[in-house]
């Protein structure tokens, strides 16, 4: 049944790409401007950092790479990170309160990887919790981000631990203008949720700035997934010259959110967590050819998930403490990286250090201790790491060669070099070939090495994940009016960590993490967009993953459906109406449901404008035909919800 659903998804895609490709000849009269817009689409001019961590044109990148930017977060009314990662081919959101509820924790995978396989960076520093490996990104407010570049695959040559991928959050800029500039948003939707945000950013003498406060606040739009965050974020840059800039970044957020009801182990579950982060770094030439870059870091986050008992019987009176898990993280590291241009070669060499701290307390209620759980559990581990780096990019004529490697060291794993090599070819001016070979690694997370969790135990003895992956993908405007792209990719894992039943052995017999896995990952991307006719221009994306052996929620294969129709009349409006399918290919014992497109539907409208200042309101329908989408019966996502809001620009 569901290789007959996939042939006809597939179907329905392929007739979908067929009817813009038609649609883009009947359009041939549009004028040759026009065409220069369709060119940009594979953004030959647009530089991007992540691949080698210096500034590059993305048409020299091998890597499968997406970018989202500003402009596009604001046309969506985004509310977090998750919500932006959603639409992006390739990348699978499991939100734990449902798609679409409001500031739902999440979990990252891309083509298939695990969540602990993704790094999630902001401003190039990682995000990712010691603890499970995986990333909480709805403490990342979606109105201080300027573009979200996400690498498909590997990026271990450059940023160490990262086998399944990588998403960068790149924050807005100081500003450079001495007349400050920025907006006031508010917004209200069904459920009492509301997102208010105010940003100014300028210049007053040699001192760029930019400031952010956020607001979020939601009763919930399932029973008890309540939410609410505040988050300020702010950013300088002092000029010493034209050339040597020194920027500092300083930011807090501290989400609750209710983790809804569990009937079936009679608990009730909410969060609390408390983000805070500073950064400092300098920027200086020392030749023609030769620049220099240094930062520091300092990356605290606290969690706290406490669970009660329902009353049914099962878990304890109603009320009870049934289990409170406490994560305390503080990050402390830097890096460096010295730039050389030398004719055809842009060449970066670079150092990274952090050393990490976890602090672990488990809290069991009287039921968990009736069971043998002690009442109290607390480990303290600790990790050091360091690692150096290198990579050129090499221009000749329309080729682009790009070798890196780079040599990692924990305290907890030992040694780690991952090499890579990435090759594009241009055959004309308006397509790009690329190709890529990759070593990557994820490192085990610090609870499962160090700390264990309930009814699991440590294992010191684990290894590095690791992965030789593949990937060949081309991207074309060629055709008129028509920008298409296709990705092909295989990821050969190695040393996998899976859980083995009552591998801790007497006393207590509790399960224990080991590496004993070898899993392939292999599938494609297809992508494509149209050229505004009329102002209304179509987009549609496939994702499609095998996934040998299936992984432990039972999903062999698992695919993704991008269907969108936008309308922009370059003044005033602009609308789109957005699907998403997803097919996560879980056991039955999961209970999900998701065979189901999610529609969403957006409009922006300006209202008012003069010179600099602007007003526009906004309207958002979320899941408009109340579709199912999730992956566990206990986490269904809300049916139809509104908001609307006003935005006020200067």
């Amino acid at each position: 049944m569901r290789r007959s659903y996939f042939l006809k998804a597939s179907t329905f895609t392929i007739c979908f790409l067929l009817a813009m490709v038609w649609q883009s000849h009947r359009s041939a009269a549009q004028l040759e401007e026009e065409m220069q817009i369709l060119r940009m689409f594979y953004r030959e001019k647009e530089l991007v950092v992540s691949p080698t961590r210096h500034p590059k044109s993305i048409s020299q990148v091998a890597e499968n790479i997406t970018v989202v930017s500003e402009k596009q977060i604001k046309e969506m009314n985004a509310h977090t990170v998750a919500e932006v990662l959603n639409r992006v081919p390739g990348l699978f959101i499991s939100f734990a309160q449902g798609l679409g509820s409001f500031g739902s924790t999440s979990l990252i995978s891309i083509q298939g990887s695990e969540p602990r396989h993704v790094l999630v960076l902001v401003d190039g520093f990682p995000w990712n919790f010691l603890a499970s490996g995986a990333a909480e990104t709805n403490s990342i407010p979606a109105g201080i981000i300027d573009r979200i570049e996400v690498i498909k695959g590997p990026a271990s040559s450059a940023w160490g631990s990262s086998l399944g991928g990588v998403v960068n959050i790149i924050t807005k800029p100081a500003g450079s203008s001495k007349k400050p500039a920025g907006s006031i948003r508010a917004s209200y939707g069904e459920k009492n949720a509301r997102d208010y945000r105010a940003e100014v950013s300028g210049r007053s003498g040699s001192l760029g700035y930019y400031l952010f406060a956020g607001s979020q606040d939601s009763d919930g739009l399932m029973t008890t997934h309540d939410f609410d965050n505040e988050s300020l974020y702010s950013k300088f840059k002092v000029a010493f010259s034209n050339d040597m800039n020194l920027d500092l970044t300083l930011g807090y957020s501290e989400p609750h959110m209710g983790l809804g009801d569990h009937p079936t182990g009679d608990i009730t579950s909410s969060g609390d967590s408390r983000t805070f982060f500073a950064t400092a770094s300098l920027d200086a030439p020392l030749t023609g050819e030769l620049s220099l870059k240094g930062s520091l870091h300092r990356f605290n986050q606290k969690s706290v998930v406490r669970s009660d008992a329902l009353g049914s019987g099962s878990s304890g009176p109603a009320g009870a403490l049934y289990k409170e898990s406490v994560y305390d993280e503080k990050t402390t590291g830097g890096s460096g990286k010295l730039l050389w241009k030398h004719g055809i070669h842009t060449a970066v060499f670079g150092l990274d250090f952090d050393r990490g701290k976890l602090d672990q307390v488990i809290n069991a209620g009287p039921f968990l201790q009736s069971k043998g759980v002690p009442e109290r559990s607390a480990t303290h581990p600790d990790i050091e790491r360091w690692a150096i780096y290198a990579n050129d990019t090499i221009v000749i004529d329309r080729w682009s060669i790009t070798p890196g490697i780079r040599y990692d060291h924990t305290s907890i794993t030992g040694s780690f070099t991952s090499p890579s090599l990435g090759v594009t070819y241009r055959p004309g001016k308006d397509s790009i070939l690329r190709a890529s070979v990759a070593r990557g690694f994820t490192m085990p997370p610090l609870s499962w090495t160090s700390g264990g969790a309930l009814f699991l135990d440590p294992n010191p003895s684990l290894d590095y994940e690791k992965v030789w992956s593949y990937q060949a993908g081309v991207e074309s405007a060629a055709f008129k009016y028509l920008w298409i792209k296709a990705s092909l990719f295989r990821h050969d894992l190695k040393n996998a960590l899976i859980v083995e039943p009552f591998g801790g052995g007497p006393p207590t017999f509790n399960d224990r993490v080991v590496n004993n896995g070898k899993i392939r990952r292999e599938g494609f991307e297809l992508e494509a967009e149209t050229l505004p006719l009329h102002n209304l221009s179509l987009r549609g994306g496939l994702a499609y993953v095998d996934i040998d052996p299936a992984n432990e929620a039972g999903a062999g294969n698992i695919y993704s459906y991008h269907i969108g129709a936008r309308y922009n009349d370059k003044n005033s409006l602009a609308a789109e109406l957005f699907g998403h399918y997803v097919w996560w290919d879980l056991d039955a014992a999961w209970m999900g449901s998701y065979d189901d497109f999610i529609w969403d539907f957006n409009l922006n409208k300006k209202i008012w404008s003069k010179e600099k200042t602007s007003a526009e309101v906004f309207f958002s329908a979320r899941n408009i035909f109340k579709g199912s989408q999730y992956t566990f019966c206990e986490s269904k996502n809300p049916g139809r919800w509104v908001e609307a809001g006003i935005r006020f620009a200067f």
